[in-house]
């Protein structure tokens, strides 16, 4: 019996083969001789339709298909870091050495790196018993990240053997006798990218993930293992968000997943990723971070395992028990290839012409996000955040992939390019945005920052909302018909706007504000307001108020280092004396 199919259509990525009936679905198969790789999608008697991971130009009916019998894998070990890889895992700095400025057709590279030895050193002894998640031993990846070697899940047994030493990741470094059999053990083990890894138990995200965004931590919250969405049209500040929160968030790991994104738009991601500085150790950012570059000229089916690989790698670090932030942009251009597969397979369309399973896929995807207890010895927690970028046609808040998204995340950071165009940044809308983690997160704030900061947020909120309303008053009769309290409220209101909200990241202290600090800043605008309103009730005027040097002085509190907080104390001191 031949073990390969025979191509009877080809159809842009989606390729039809017939003979595949011993294969499974989400096999990886080898196309033509051209040895392109694609994944079974669908099955109907023995006939497979296989989305192409390539450009499948010149493959025409009659050509062969070769069945691996294996889904889609990335191989996880040591070498990941600082990698920039395809949406299949292929590293692009060896395909660029191998074959130029272009991905060659049919190349096949592994994902980690062969030749490669590291130092390896074991926490287990001979005779130790070990199951799934157990840490065995340890290699120094790079200078901030030591990457712990795990037995891969479903393995139980004793250790016969475990050495010490330089090793490369196809080297056997433990033996372990299990019930089937002795099982060797690698630096390196392989897991099914669409298959979520194995826990424990999943956690409550109770712990916030802060950003050094004072727009965010302090009014929008994302927690540690929680969810965020990022709708950003063009302009509206989308990047410098992502490198800000792969800077300054509280995260050990950063996975950056570029899918479908322009190759512009990209190629500064990768030019400029490797320039940051780890502002904690001032080391550079890549030794911590790992990119997933998938252009939108690369092959469309590539977009839908770029998104799976980047989670993948994500949640093996996470059983680590680090913490992991996994940010895709865009998650859009994801649904936008499984359209195209969809319309391919002649599916029925749902709205939108989107797949009518949309909503589940991206419901998947986000649910593999978490604050999980990970398997193994020793115990430990493992965080894994994931923000999804979304670029809707013309920003419109009502495309069914935002809309999709909206229903799963728990974080909605809405960016307007009104606010980016009257050079308001970051410029996530505070009318519109939202974080329902803010009453889980409530006990850790009472606790870590202070009982009252909770209720202060709360207060700067509604001076926002009533701001909106007076706006419209103003538009209409001009500021004059306004009491002096309103007009105490506008003036406080733009002092939330402008001194606390605004943020400069390329400024070296207002790039990043401890949540402490932003706790102070909020409290000082607020002490203000109130001790204005007193001041009102004894007969003074905002005109006479409003020419105080105080309000100058509040409008530079962003600029205070974060060791001179107490500076922000004694403004209060000056409030008094108003």
């Amino acid at each position: 019996m031949k073990d390969f199919g025979e191509i009877i259509k080809v159809s842009g990525p989606l390729v039809v083969a017939k003979g595949m009936s011993g294969s499974k679905m989400y096999d990886v198969v080898r196309v033509s001789k051209a040895n392109l790789i694609g994944e079974i999608i669908e099955l109907k008697g023995d006939l497979a339709s296989i989305q192409v991971y390539e450009e499948t130009g010149g493959i025409g009916p009659g050509e062969s298909v070769y069945p691996t019998h294996e889904p889609l894998s990335v191989e996880l070990g040591p070498g990941l870091i600082s990698s920039i890889y395809d949406g299949v895992q292929r590293p692009l700095d060896d395909i660029m050495k191998q074959a130029g400025n272009y991905i060659t057709r049919g190349i096949a590279i592994p994902g980690l790196d062969r030749e490669h030895k590291w130092e390896f050193v074991p926490t287990k002894e001979k005779g130790n018993e070990v199951a799934g998640g157990d840490i065995i031993g340890e290699v120094e990846e790079t200078i901030l990240v030591k990457h712990r070697i795990m037995i891969p899940p479903g393995i139980t047994g004793k250790i016969i053997d475990i050495k010490k030493g330089k090793f490369n990741v196809t080297d056997v470094v433990c033996m372990v006798d299990t019930k089937n059999g002795k099982r060797e053990i690698t630096l390196m083990q392989r897991w099914p990218v669409r298959m979520a890894r194995p826990y424990k138990k999943k956690l409550p995200p109770e712990i916030p993930m802060y950003t050094g965004q004072r727009v965010i931590d302090t009014f929008f919250p994302v927690a540690e293992g929680g969810t965020a969405c990022v709708p950003g049209p063009f302009g509206s500040g989308k990047t410098v968000i992502q490198h800000q929160i792969s800077k300054w968030a509280d995260a050990d790991i950063i996975l950056f997943v570029g899918c479908g994104e322009r190759g512009n738009e990209m190629t500064d991601v990768l030019l400029e990723f490797p320039e940051l500085k780890d502002p904690k150790s001032d080391e550079p950012l890549m030794k911590r971070t790992i990119l997933v570059a998938n252009t939108s000229n690369m092959p469309v089916a590539a977009r839908e395992a770029s998104v799976y690989t980047g989670m993948t790698i994500a949640e093996y670090f996470r059983d680590m028990g680090y913490r992991v932030t996994l940010q895709a942009d865009s998650t859009s251009r994801w649904a936008e290839a499984m359209r195209e597969i969809s319309g391919r397979l002649e599916e029925m369309p749902g709205e939108e012409g989107y797949p009518a399973y949309l909503g589940t896929r991206i419901a998947e995807f986000y649910e593999r996000a978490g604050r999980v207890k990970c398997q193994g010895a020793p115990e430990r927690e493992g965080f894994l955040t994931v923000i999804g970028s979304v670029s809707p046609p013309g920003g419109d808040l009502a495309d069914p992939v935002v809309q999709s998204t909206l229903r799963v995340v728990k974080v909605f950071w809405d960016l307007q390019d009104r606010l980016a165009n009257a050079r308001h940044f970051p410029a996530i809308d505070w009318l519109s945005s939202y974080s329902l983690y803010s009453d889980t997160l409530r006990e850790w704030l009472d606790a870590n920052v202070g009982e009252e900061f909770p209720s202060e947020i709360k207060d700067a909120m509604i001076i926002l909302e009533r701001e909106s309303e007076l706006q419209e008053i103003v538009r209409l009769v001009g500021i004059e018909s306004l009491s002096n309290e309103e007009r105490l409220l506008l003036e406080i209101a733009r002092s939330i706007r402008e001194d606390f909200l605004h943020q400069n990241a390329f400024h070296e202290v207002d790039t990043y504000t401890s949540i402490k600090k932003q706790k102070e800043m909020l409290s000082t605008i607020l002490y203000l307001y109130k001790k204005v309103q007193s001041l009102l009730k004894t007969g003074k005027t905002m005109d006479e108020i409003i020419k105080s040097p105080i309000w100058e002085r509040i409008s530079r509190m962003k600029y205070i280092e974060e060791e001179k907080i107490k500076k922000i104390e004694e403004l209060r001191k000056d409030i008094d004396k108003l």
